[in-house]
């Protein structure tokens, strides 16, 4: 067994100033999102510019966080955010969805189509393959601050979270999701968009793939608390929202694209 230590959530500080783990690890998926997109605007054949790359950026950023939070407040705990409203723009104590946030994405990828005059899917199929970096980052940032956690196990990886229940043995699932919809994720979708594919495949892709490995990696992490499993006495909430990605996702795949 490995005992994680009880880290500080802060990864650094300059008098009142602070820069939080996971505050630094979204930076960094950021900075690789816009590192990887100017490398693919360059490249004539996908219609992009590096200034377009820049401009969607900041469209995303603000699509992302606001679903992410929103989506966490509607799906995750939708009662304690009732009763406390106040708590709703307090992400420093913990709370983002991505499947809000891949709403929030989808909202500002259409109003970017929308303004520049793109399709959607054409959209989408620039920007789906800079994601998995920011999910790698991301799950890393669950990690650090034991948050997330997995179901207990007796494997001899298995990990002790600091806690309450710190003597209770479990999956490391952050890492086993930083693999899966980060690293692999990043790879596959990589190495299927380095060439021309038909509208809307490459957006099929992550949406299949990432509704796949998100769906396996649920049954190693502990259900939220406030909702347990959602249905059949196993499947967690996000598990249930990965399988509209996953029909939508071969929808994408099998479809016969429209000509023009």
């Amino acid at each position: 067994m490995i005992r994680i230590p009880e880290l500080d959530p802060a990864l650094f500080r300059l008098g009142s100033f602070e820069v939080r783990w996971y505050g630094f690890m979204y930076a960094a998926g950021f900075l690789c999102a816009w590192l990887l997109g100017r490398f693919r605007a360059r490249q004539s054949w996908r219609g992009w510019t590096p200034v377009q790359m820049d401009d969607i950026l900041s469209w995303l950023i603000v699509g992302l966080l606001l679903g992410a939070r929103i989506g966490y407040v509607v799906f995750y705990d939708p009662m304690h955010f009732l009763a406390h409203p106040a708590d709703i723009p307090a992400v420093w104590k913990g709370g983002m969805s991505f499947h809000g946030g891949a709403i929030g994405v989808f909202l500002a990828a259409w109003l970017f189509a929308k303004k520049t005059g793109k399709t959607l899917l054409d959209v989408g199929d620039f920007i789906v393959p800079l994601a998995p970096p920011g999910l790698f980052f991301g799950r890393l940032g669950n990690f650090i601050n034991s948050e997330l956690v997995g179901r207990p196990s007796s494997l001899p990886w298995a990990v002790l979270y600091p806690g309450p229940d710190g003597d209770v043995p479990r999956h490391p699932s952050q890492l086993y999701e930083a693999g899966l919809e980060g690293l692999l994720l990043f790879a596959l979708l990589w190495f299927y968009s380095r060439k021309p594919r038909p509208r809307g495949a490459v957006s099929g892709a992550f949406l299949l793939l990432y509704g796949c490995f998100r769906f396996l990696a649920e049954f190693f992490r502990e259900p939220d608390a406030q909702l347990g499993f959602v249905a059949f006495n196993w499947m967690s909430m996000g598990q249930a929202l990965c399988l509209p990605m996953v029909a939508a996702g071969a929808w994408l795949l099998l479809r016969k694209p429209r000509q023009g």
